[in-house]
């Protein structure tokens, strides 16, 4: 195996320790304490896991957390009435609904009541117009953290080729746009690809996020590409299950430059890029100049 292998969780705590920095520094010469909202609606269990991971992070890096926990019955007039108090309360500038939310819930209405200044998911529609138009946006986490890693293992991204493996609005699209800010050139391949094995061959970056296991073969790879996968799949494994990406990770990282594993890849970034987003807001809500290292 010849990859250099990017350890996330680690990158992740470099992350974390630089939005500590940041929020220490806000509360000494500002008096501010950045604040993250998550609301949760149901109890679906592996966001139940998502929720609390982000509560004990908030708490750990510094910020206030602020927890809401909804039945599965709850009406959108009463979600909709939490998030309107949420995007008026000055303590919170972060806020994050969890998703899924339960089938009677129309998502995107309870998205796009969020204010976009506050939306640091990135999800509402305001932010997708920003990104794509290569204004300041608040960006998705994960293609945010996919970058970040990208930025710290190659430097400048600059007229490198780049295939974006996926067009979902929340990894997909979103990391297209950031790597066309970076000068890369960008192609969106997707399951109705022609030929896609050629199309990846070619790639310098290759980000997976289709969701299939394994469907990216070592030898679709190009010697020394740099491969950032996103999936997380279950598969079978004997009489339990294992986690595996979107790539096959053992004969891609015979011919990669770098790779993420899966788990412990993107994974760790994504919660990572939560709090960096809502120190970047926090710093725009009160004017003051945003993070170094923590924004696309």
């Amino acid at each position: 195996m010849s990859a250099q292998i990017i350890d996330g969780k680690a990158f992740a705590a470099e992350v974390r320790a630089k939005v500590a920095g940041h929020v220490d520094r806000l509360k000494e010469e500002q008096g501010i304490t950045p604040g993250l909202a998550v609301v949760l609606v149901g109890e679906d269990p592996a966001s139940e896991v998502y929720v609390r991971s982000k509560g004990r992070m908030t708490v750990e890096v510094g910020m206030a957390s602020f927890e809401h926990r909804l039945t599965a019955d709850t009406s959108e007039e009463e979600l909709l009435t939490l998030v309107e108090k949420l995007n008026a309360d000055p303590k919170v500038h972060g806020i994050l609904v969890q998703l899924p939310l339960p089938p009677h819930l129309d998502s995107n209405l309870v998205i796009n009541s969020i204010d976009p200044a506050k939306d640091v998911d990135g999800f509402h529609i305001s932010n997708v117009g920003l990104l794509g138009t290569g204004q300041k946006s608040m960006v998705p986490c994960t293609p945010l953290g996919c970058l970040m890693m990208l930025r710290e293992q190659l430097g400048s991204l600059s007229g490198l080729d780049a295939v974006v493996i996926g067009r979902s609005n929340i990894v997909g699209k979103p990391m297209a746009n950031l790597l066309l800010g970076e000068s890369c050139t960008v192609t969106i391949a997707h399951s109705r690809t022609k030929d896609l094995a050629e199309v990846v061959r070619r790639a310098d970056i290759v980000v997976a996020a289709v969701g299939r296991p394994e469907m990216v073969p070592g030898d679709w790879i190009k010697e020394g590409a740099t491969v950032i996968d996103v999936g997380i799949n279950r598969i079978p494994s004997g009489e339990k299950t294992r986690l595996v990406g979107d790539v096959a990770f053992e004969s891609a990282a015979a011919r990669a430059g770098a790779i993420t594993p899966v788990p412990g890849g993107v994974g760790p970034m994504t919660i990572a890029c939560l709090l960096a987003n809502t120190v970047t807001a926090c710093c725009r809500a009160n004017g003051l100049a945003e993070p170094e290292g923590l924004t696309a």
